[in-house]
């Protein structure tokens, strides 16, 4: 039995939730650990389609746990809403496959409004975010000042929690000559729905701990990708959590020797969403091409991704840093109208070659890609589930990234549709 943890290998937007899905079918019990309703997931089920932001991938599935863990960020309307959604179309939701932690911080109205102060000040030095209010919310977490799913149990320390948060909000909010917040009405509307989202409500990393005794398979689910990272990710155009892989460890209460193994998903090119340095990006038609193929639009906001070549320095880094034991290659099929296809090899920074992206934003702008160049293969490779019968120079572009990365490719994805999968080696 093996505990898989899922990350994203790039800037998020590989197809992780088609993958968790996929995977889910061996797994017991599937968990968000990170980040909040930032992250889209879009699954698509006989020819259905699902979009998902908080629930975990897993809740399309019948007889599988989906877990809302201590580290991801609730705007609980949101979640309410979701989940109203997708039982509309025919998903079942209810306290026994869904538990959400009660240590998860909400993410409240005036998060939201401070995120869109923010980003509307800063002008070109603009992160790019959502705007749903996630850096607020963390921010607040880290300032002991949070709001938790737990306080929505008593109106006297709601009472209390939200006058805290209020202080420090406040004085910010008159700081930039806005309307200060008032807590009588937000109040009022979260004991409104606290039955419904008390009813989920549970200590996670006791439910982790039950499940691991009884031999369940646990799949791990991260949102956006590494390089996202606030740690290790282009800093400052980030997101506000840590998404690598040892994550899922601290944002669900259960510890390290709980994973047995991490699969890192990853784009057969590269997209990003927003603002920040971007090393393979094309602004020509080849990009414009990618964009089309893949549907690169944001599942949350529907902004425009931007396209580039697949960045091998960059996924090599990332497999080093969140401990990635396999890759799943999502997206080959975009690919099937180039005449040629380029690889980043390594960087040239002021002269010098390196192979790796420096920490410094500046030098993460500077740095030029050096590319291997492939033949394409200019034949459909979309819904083939065998990888013998792939056309020949797919096969060597997936063999030339997998050794350039130095990590197994362990399954391929050709269509959207979850069935359209080479599996090479099973995670579990």
């Amino acid at each position: 039995m093996k505990n898989v943890v899922v990350v994203g290998s790039q800037w998020g937007d590989e197809g992780k939730g088609k993958i968790v899905d996929w995977l889910s079918s061996e797994a017991d019990v599937v968990v968000r650990f990170q980040g909040g309703h930032n992250a889209g997931h879009t699954l698509v089920i006989d020819g259905v389609t699902y979009k998902l932001r908080l629930l975990p991938s897993g809740i399309v599935r019948k007889n599988k746990i989906s877990v809302i863990g201590n580290g991801v960020v609730v705007d609980p309307w949101a979640l309410l809403d979701e989940i109203k959604e997708i039982k509309l179309k025919g998903v079942t939701v209810d306290e026994k496959n869904l538990i959400l932690s009660e240590s998860a911080n909400l993410i409240l109205p005036f998060h939201k409004e401070m995120d869109e102060i923010r980003e509307d000040a800063a002008g070109n030095a603009k992160i790019g975010t959502t705007r749903r209010g996630i850096g607020p919310a963390y921010e607040d977490k880290i300032g002991r000042r949070s709001i938790r799913v737990m306080d929505l149990v008593s109106e006297s320390n709601l009472d209390h929690r939200l006058e805290t948060v209020l202080i420090h909000h406040n004085a910010i909010r008159k700081g930039l000559g806005k309307q200060i917040y008032k807590k009588d009405q937000l109040k009022k509307d979260l004991l409104k729905i606290a039955p419904e989202i008390l009813k989920f409500s549970k200590p996670v990393w006791k439910k982790i701990d039950e499940y691991k005794s009884k031999g369940k398979k646990i799949l791990f689910e991260g949102a956006q990708g590494i390089l996202l990272d606030v740690d290790h990710g282009t800093y400052p155009f980030v997101t506000s959590s840590n998404t690598v892989a040892a994550t899922a460890a601290t944002g669900s209460g259960c510890g390290p020797n709980t994973i047995n193994y991490v699969l890192g998903i990853t784009k057969a090119y590269t997209t990003r969403v927003g603002e920040g340095p971007f090393p393979t990006e094309l602004k020509d038609k080849t990009g414009e091409l990618l964009g089309t193929r893949g549907k690169e639009f944001g599942t949350v906001t529907s902004r425009k991704r931007r396209c580039g070549w697949f960045d091998g320095v960059l996924v090599r880094q990332t497999i080093k840093i969140s401990g990635i034991d396999g890759i799943a290659l999502t997206k080959l099929d975009v690919l099937d109208e180039l005449e040629e296809i380029k690889m980043s090899i390594a960087y040239e920074l002021n002269g010098k070659k390196i192979d790796y992206l420096p920490a410094a934003v500046d030098d993460q702008l500077k740095v030029k890609p050096i590319y291997k160049t492939f033949k394409g293969w200019k034949s459909s490779t979309k819904g083939i589930k065998d990888f013998e019968k792939l056309p020949e120079n797919a096969k060597i572009y997936i063999k030339g990234l997998e050794k350039f990365i130095e990590t197994k490719i362990s399954s391929i994805s050709t269509s959207p549709e979850r069935s359209d999968t080479i599996l090479i080696e099973s995670p579990f």
